[in-house]
C-alpha cells in the first residue's frame, strides 16, 4: 500500500533541489509559466532534460500544443518570482523582464533572474499519476555567474558560494567527477 500524501511530501521535500520557472508560449501567443523543482538531466548525448508538470497546471495545455518550453533556473533572491509563478494568477509575467526564446516558440527567458536557461523541444510525453513527464531536447541555453535558489522542506535558501579551488574544479579529474555526479 502506498504511503499517504503527507509522508510522500515529507520524503520528497527532504531532497534539496534547485527552483525553476518553466515558461511557454502557446498558439494563442500568450506567455505562460509555472514553478517547478521536478526537473532532472537525463542524458548528455543527446542533451535531454526531464520536466514534470501537474495535470491541473494552466500552462500544461500550451506545453503539449507547442511542444516546447524554456526552463529558467532561478537565482538566489528570486523567491517572490517563484511564488508568483506558483500562483494561479492569470498574468504571471506582470512586472517581469523577459526576452522571447528564438528556439522555443517565443517562450519567456527570464534573463535577469536566472543562473541558467535551457530552451527545449519536447521529444516525449509520459502520463504518470497526477503529472505529465516531458522529456525534451535542449536546443539552446545559457549559464550566468549567479548563486542558485534552492528549495528544501518547503523553504527557500541560497546555495553557498562555492570555492572552486577548494574542490579542485580546475583539474580534469574534478571535471569528470562532476559530470558523472550530474548524469549518473
Amino acid at each position: 500500500m502506498p504511503v499517504d500524501i503527507e509522508l510522500f511530501k515529507g520524503v520528497a521535500g527532504s531532497f534539496p533541489s534547485g527552483v525553476a520557472v518553466v515558461t511557454n508560449r502557446g498558439a494563442d501567443g500568450v506567455p505562460r509559466g509555472l514553478t517547478s523543482n521536478a526537473i532532472c538531466p537525463v542524458s548528455a548525448s543527446p542533451p535531454l532534460l526531464l520536466v514534470c508538470v501537474d495535470k491541473r497546471s494552466q500552462t500544461l495545455p500550451s506545453i503539449r500544443q507547442a511542444r516546447s518550453f524554456v526552463v529558467n533556473f532561478l537565482a538566489a533572491g528570486r523567491e517572490e518570482l517563484s511564488d508568483q509563478f506558483a500562483s494561479k494568477d492569470p498574468d504571471k509575467l506582470a512586472g517581469v523582464t523577459w526576452e522571447p526564446s528564438r528556439v522555443a516558440a517565443g517562450a519567456p527567458i527570464l534573463v535577469d533572474d536566472v543562473v541558467a536557461v535551457a530552451e527545449c523541444a519536447v521529444t516525449r510525453e509520459i502520463d504518470a499519476g497526477d503529472h505529465w513527464i516531458f522529456i525534451a531536447s535542449i536546443e539552446a541555453g545559457a549559464v550566468y555567474e549567479r548563486v542558485p535558489l534552492m528549495y528544501y522542506r518547503r523553504a527557500y535558501a541560497a546555495w553557498p558560494e562555492p570555492s572552486l579551488a577548494a574542490v579542485g574544479a580546475a583539474s580534469p579529474e574534478a571535471a569528470d567527477w562532476a559530470f558523472h555526479c550530474d548524469f549518473h
